[in-house]
């Protein structure tokens, strides 16, 4: 069948089969489902094992025995890849370490492992398999400071970070590939902008906010609270992935990001808008690596994808605050 989520239907690819590395994390859970409800089958392959990690069984819980679904536990730095990408149309290329902070000290090296030797062997395979299209999930922090302007993809990079570093490494290095002559797989790499909502990461700011809104745990905020996000809803940046795998397009790097800014005080008044609840506030030194703003320039995904975000910030939280009043705590993993 022909999946498309555009206005460029008539450009669509056609797509049955494809591999979403990452299948187990937040934005790469939200895909499958998505990605499963169009009518494709779906390879999910995520180092975590859900029968032993709770935060990967929770987030997989919705598809995990759906007969379009096929899960297989594999270490991109270690596991054969090519048996993965068998009759693949698409690969979706989310597995990263994420997180600013971390990378800084001692985990540096399994960044690069893992964001950066990890995507090597996936090319190879990918690029010697002929499979038509890779998208990569790459980060708006590989923009840096960028004094309030919006970030435009013809913007030369300025990583703050270890950790932008690596998503700016592994961006290009699947570029670079895709470049060669002899190469038949387009990419497409995604600059992804603050994404939250249902199953986000624990150390995510959103998450926390509402997390404390409903505990009545302190919030600790890194600065004070005037540096500006661009939010994403995660089924916006969902419906962007997808289009990325299925409208045709040369190599690119897109811009997945509303356009729009809100200040982080201005977030932490709309969580306790949605809660009714007080929240108790403590702001502490700026982080290394945290930039001032984010803010996407979307004239690029507008034109080439046909995207513009569809749920509000309000809409977007309170949809987060429902999934985790309805939801199990788990304990932090690993990723």
């Amino acid at each position: 069948m022909t999946t498309s989520v555009s206005s460029h239907d008539a450009d669509a690819l056609l797509v049955r089969r494809v591999v979403v590395t990452g299948a187990a994390g937040f934005i790469g859970s939200h895909l499958c489902q998505a990605l499963i409800t169009r009518g494709v089958t779906v390879i999910g392959v995520d180092r975590r094992d859900p029968s032993r990690h709770s935060i990967a069984a929770q987030n997989l819980a919705d598809i995990r025995d759906h007969p379009a679904f096929i899960f297989a536990t594999g270490d991109l730095r270690t596991c054969a890849i090519e048996p993965l990408l068998i009759d693949a149309d698409v690969v979706f290329h989310l597995a990263a370490i994420p997180g600013v902070q971390p990378s800084w000290g001692a985990d540096f090296d399994d960044y690069v492992a893992c964001n950066v030797s990890a995507t090597q062997r996936l090319m190879h395979a990918v690029t010697r398999l002929r499979i038509p299209r890779l998208v990569v999930a790459s980060s708006s922090s590989v923009y840096g400071a960028t004094g309030g302007r919006p970030s435009a993809e013809t913007d030369h990079p300025k990583p703050a970070s270890p950790y932008a570093v690596t998503k700016l490494a592994e961006e290009q290095l699947c570029l670079a590939h895709a470049a060669r002559s002899e190469c038949a797989t387009t990419v497409v790499a995604l600059r992804y902008f603050t994404v939250y909502g249902p199953r986000q990461r624990q150390d995510m700011f959103v998450h926390r906010l509402l997390t404390a809104a409903s505990t009545g745990a302190t919030l600790h905020i890194y600065g004070d609270g005037r540096q500006r996000r661009d939010f994403t809803y995660i089924d916006d940046a969902v419906a962007a992935t997808v289009a990325a795998g299925t409208v045709s397009l040369p190599n690119s790097v897109i811009n997945v990001g509303a356009g729009t800014t809100t200040r982080i005080n201005d977030v932490v008044e709309l969580a306790r808008r949605i809660t009714g609840a007080p929240i108790d506030v403590r702001s502490t030194s700026a982080r290394s690596g945290d930039v001032p703003v984010t803010h996407a320039d979307p004239s690029c995904v507008r034109h080439l994808l046909g995207w513009a975000p569809a749920t509000d910030l309000l809409t977007g939280m309170t949809a987060q605050r429902g999934w985790l009043a309805s939801s199990r705590p788990v304990a932090a993993e690993v990723i």
